[in-house]
């Protein structure tokens, strides 16, 4: 069974800058390249919401609101998945979820806040 971890969350001021990392287990990595992994966010009240997803041929997805800030990226052969974020936004405050898909799995989450 694939199991996710996240680390990199914390505290930041606006404006800074914060690297998330998801590494998978449970999986080989032959079948790691050829899942799509990514990341949600949930703010507290509020639905998990898309952030950026990157598939098996390195295709990305970014949302609208953190295009040009947010730069996701994976390393297949340690079956990890990495999330840069700079110019960081109180709005961007949120617990992160990474994610793959096949299966779909959740990580257990990391909480990120940023100060104004």
């Amino acid at each position: 069974q694939v199991q996710l971890v996240e680390s990199g969350g914390g505290l930041v001021q606006a404006g800074g800058s914060l690297r998330l990392s998801c590494a998978a287990s449970g999986r080989p990595s032959s079948r790691a390249s050829s899942a799509t992994m990514g990341w949600f966010r949930q703010a507290p009240g509020e639905e998990r919401t898309f952030v950026a997803a990157i598939r098996w041929d390195g295709n990305t997805q970014y949302a609208d609101n953190v295009k040009g800030r947010f730069t996701i990226s994976r390393d297949n052969a340690k079956n990890a998945v990495y999330l840069q974020m700079n110019s960081l936004k109180p709005e961007d405050a949120a617990v992160y979820y990474c994610y793959t898909n096949p299966p779909i799995t959740w990580g257990q989450g990391t909480q990120v806040t940023v100060s104004s």
